[in-house]
Formats: C-alpha cells, sequence, structure tokens
C-alpha cells in the first residue's frame, strides 16, 4: 500500500499522524493527570503541543472545557488526513486503515501478533 502513495505524501501523513496522535495522547494524560504533572511524558505533550493550541485558539469555541481542546485541535489534523490529503492525490475515496502511518503500525502489530502467537 505505501508503494503505491508519493513519497512526500508518506511524509506529509507521517508527521500529521504524529501531531494528531500528540494531540489525544495529550488529551487522554489530562484525564489521569493534573496539567502541571511533574511526569515527564506530561511535560513533553503539552510543550509539544502547546504552540498548536495557541495556533487553533482564535478558532476554538469558547465554550469548550480546557481539556477538551487537544482533542478539538486533533481533529483538524484527522480531518486534513481523511479528506484533504487523497483530495490532493486525486482520490476519490480511501479505505479503512488507508493511512499510511497506521497501515504500518498496523502491520507491525499484526507480526509481532503472529510471531507471539506462533501461527
Amino acid at each position: 500500500m505505501i508503494t503505491e502513495v508519493p513519497l512526500y505524501a508518506v511524509v506529509i501523513d507521517y508527521l500529521l499522524g504524529m501531531v494528531m496522535w500528540t494531540l489525544i495522547g495529550r488529551f487522554g494524560m489530562r484525564i489521569f493527570l493534573p496539567e502541571d504533572s511533574k511526569f515527564f511524558f506530561s511535560r513533553f505533550f503539552i510543550r509539544v503541543t502547546d504552540p498548536l493550541i495557541r495556533l487553533f485558539k482564535p478558532i476554538t469555541p469558547g465554550f469548550l472545557v480546557p481539556a477538551m481542546v487537544p482533542l478539538y485541535v486533533a481533529w483538524f489534523f484527522f480531518m486534513a488526513r481523511f479528506y484533504l490529503m487523497p483530495w490532493l492525490l486525486g482520490y476519490s475515496v480511501m479505505g479503512m486503515l488507508s493511512f499510511p502511518l497506521e497501515g504500518q503500525i498496523t502491520k507491525a502489530l499484526r507480526y509481532f501478533w503472529h510471531l507471539l502467537l506462533g501461527s
């Protein structure tokens, strides 16, 4: 699947995907940890995603609970990956797990699952 997509599209999708999943990770950590937590991963996710959250602040609704803002911003990256990228590449429809990043992760998980079960 990845050989069918131009390299620049894969690189752009990987970058957008990493940003999206980092924002989702920040949202997930916020469920269990306070915003001012000293936990290394929490501080990393906050430091990396704060510039994006500030960038999207003008279009972020004021009624949104602050803990939900990273998920709201991640939604824009998902939409870009799901609708904008296929349109720019000339595809009319993309199927389930057609994102290169998630496709590669799924293949790796499937490979390790088969190694684990021996099938």
